[in-house]
């Protein structure tokens, strides 16, 4: 059983309120910080759209996290200060089943992805001050594309992968977050507040199946091993 699931308004749908809760803890230190996909499948859920299905299944030998929206939206997250001085790298792999071919993905309508992942950082101390970096499987953006968020400016997408090149096939990715923060907010940031993922198709009414494995920050970049079949 999860923790927790509640919808928020699509104005809201980035932003995360809860990231105002004060964590507990210390940040994370210098160790890597990897969580595995039985750890990730107990995340709280934030539910924008009814319930995206996420459970842990055999794929390819290894326990992976399967994430299948069926024109619906909701998110698995982690509440957790993270010291990126110490583990700036973010890494991990994921595969898709399809795309949303069609899609104008700057616009509420069609703000679907099959895969995302994504970071926040509060900015302030009132709910709305969060910037969010939202790595998306884009469907029609080329990879490395970057653009606001439909819903929001406090929140920016950036294409890792774009199109159908690489459907079906595992997608190993590190990135320096603080360098994005840098790039699309004008901010260096030592530290995050949350980390989450998600497969949505609320908007557009798509159907999309994606696998999580290996999601870890860490102070080494080099990339992670995903599974093989």
């Amino acid at each position: 059983m999860r923790l927790s699931s509640f919808s928020l308004t699509p104005s809201l749908r980035w932003l995360f309120v809860p990231w105002l809760v004060v964590v507990a803890g210390p940040a994370i230190g210098s160790d890597d910080l990897h969580f595995s996909p039985f750890h990730m499948e107990r995340w709280p859920t934030r539910s924008f759209e009814g319930e995206t299905e996420y459970r842990v299944v055999d794929k390819d030998g290894q326990p992976v996290l399967q994430a299948r929206a069926n024109q619906q939206a909701s998110a698995l997250y982690l509440e957790r200060e993270i010291d990126l001085t110490q583990t700036p790298y973010l890494k991990w792999c994921w595969q898709v089943d399809r795309i949303y071919p069609g899609l104008n993905e700057t616009t509420q309508a069609g703000d679907d992805y099959p895969a995302r992942v994504y970071v926040a950082h509060k900015s302030g101390i009132l709910p709305w001050q969060v910037q969010s970096v939202n790595y998306v499987w884009s469907s029609t953006q080329a990879a490395g594309t970057a653009w606001p968020n439909a819903f929001t400016q406090r929140a920016q997408l950036l294409a890792l992968q774009g199109g159908d090149q690489q459907v079906g096939e595992w997608v190993a990715e590190v990135r320096d977050v603080r360098e994005d923060y840098q790039r699309l907010f004008g901010e260096r940031h030592d530290h995050i507040d949350g980390v989450a993922l998600m497969s949505d198709g609320d908007n557009a009414g798509g159907d999309a199946t994606a696998w999580f494995s290996g999601l870890t920050f860490s102070a080494d970049p080099t990339p992670p091993e995903c599974p093989s079949s």
